[in-house]
């Protein structure tokens, strides 16, 4: 299955944007899986339903940070090399889905109760996360890919 198709099945098993993509590439993060889902839980909802930045988006951060992310912080050239990668799959995000803010993608004002909504069929049809999710994981699978890290 491709991570893209994985990422949507997460979404559609209840999993939150941000963990589904991640849950995608457990494989490659170096975690368990309860511990990566427990990481990634609060970027659902563009970070707990604000509707901030989208939580697909966050998850393939998180990703990209575990796999290639620096610890020095005088280290400016991984720096350097870890904003453009991210700058990078935020384009091509954007230009997939129409921008990298849950409001934006989804139609909603802004800040939503924290409750979250049931996962109904009405839900799935009116969200477009699962699409989301998916074409947030090929990117990533796609950038990860180029820098050799997976197949």
């Amino acid at each position: 299955m491709e991570r893209g198709e994985r990422a949507k099945a997460n979404f559609l098993k209840g999993y939150n944007c941000a963990q589904s993509v991640a849950l995608a590439f457990a494989d490659v993060v170096g975690l368990d899986e309860e511990s990566l889902l427990k990481a990634v839980s609060p970027f659902g909802g563009g970070f707990g339903r604000l509707r901030e930045v989208c939580g697909a988006f966050s998850g393939m951060t998180f990703v990209y940070g575990c796999v290639f992310g620096y610890a020095d912080p005088k280290d400016m050239q991984s720096k350097k090399e870890v904003y453009a990668d991210i700058q990078d799959m935020a384009e091509k995000f954007a230009g997939a889905n129409g921008s990298i803010v849950c409001r934006e993608l989804i139609g909603v004002k802004g800040k939503e109760s924290p409750v979250p909504e049931k996962r109904t069929a009405e839900y799935y049809k009116k969200r477009p996360c699962a699409e989301i999710c998916a074409a947030a994981a090929e990117i990533l699978a796609e950038k990860l890919a180029l820098k050799g890290h997976i197949n």
